[in-house]
């Protein structure tokens, strides 16, 4: 083995397979593809992607970890790694500084408290409920008839904080029905949603402890509605990854350089 060290990991989430090539700390590649109803193909495919861009081969990668909801079925990995683990290691990589990640995908929430080297101490799941996750937001943009990116946005325009009783998907999507029939400016229901999907986040949180630096990754750190709630809720700023959507994969790559490191 050579001084040069490459690692791979895949992340294969709910919705997306993404796949982060890693030499000496550098990222050399990065692929994804939607899931779609063949997890495996779909990581084959972003695999060889993957390998094309960074001008490799598959022998040319010493290791390969996986991780995300399909990791047990991930082609090439010989191991793999909790979603908790990788966001911990992945954040930590290039943010020494956070203690406490959160990760919002779309069908989960996590909170994660990590030591100085992206070890994990504590984290909590918020899985069961819609209205902590991604997925919930985009069926309350789809509500108001906006694509996801315009309501983030418009959200930001709000002028005033308007409750939303609602804790669960199901009752929130015709309160937020209601809220336009009554004339409710569509900024402020944006807010009211990204309100409370960030107030179940902030409690989740709060159970893990609410330790600096935080950092944001998954699919919402890209909103800007969400991200505003959230900073409103925790009451400090969170740090936004680089490439937030990869962490997962990275983490991966970075645990299996630590494998090859521990066996020299």
């Amino acid at each position: 083995m050579g001084d040069m060290m490459t690692t791979a990991g895949i992340d294969i989430g709910a919705k997306l397979v993404k796949v982060l090539i890693l030499r000496d700390r550098e990222v050399l590649a990065r692929a994804q593809e939607p899931v779609g109803f063949e997890p495996l193909v779909a990581a084959e495919r972003a695999f060889s992607q993957a390998l094309k861009q960074s001008g490799l081969s598959e022998k040319d990668v010493e290791v390969v970890y996986a991780t995300g909801a399909g990791r047990k079925v991930a082609p090439y990995a010989s191991k793999s790694v909790t979603e908790v683990t990788a966001a911990a290691k992945g954040v930590v990589y290039y943010h020494p500084s956070v203690r406490t990640i959160i990760e919002v995908g779309a069908e989960e929430g996590r909170a994660v408290k990590c030591d100085e080297k992206g070890k994990v101490q504590d984290f909590a799941i918020n899985e069961k409920c819609a209205a902590g996750a991604g997925s919930f937001t985009e069926a309350m943009a789809r509500a108001l008839e906006l694509d996801l990116e315009a309501f983030g946005k418009i959200s930001l325009e709000s002028t005033k904080a308007i409750p939303m009783n609602a804790q669960c998907a199901v009752f929130a999507e015709s309160e937020v029905v209601s809220l336009v029939h009554a004339k409710t400016p569509k900024p402020d229901i944006a807010r009211a949603v990204h309100d409370a999907v960030a107030s179940r986040i902030v409690s989740m949180v709060r159970r893990v402890g609410i330790n600096k630096d935080i950092a944001l990754v998954g699919g919402v750190s890209y909103n800007p509605g969400f991200v505003d709630s959230l900073t409103r809720g925790l009451e400090t700023e969170v740090i936004i990854p680089d490439n937030a959507e990869y962490i997962g994969a990275l983490g991966a790559a970075v645990a299996a350089g630590a494998s090859l490191q521990k066996s020299t």
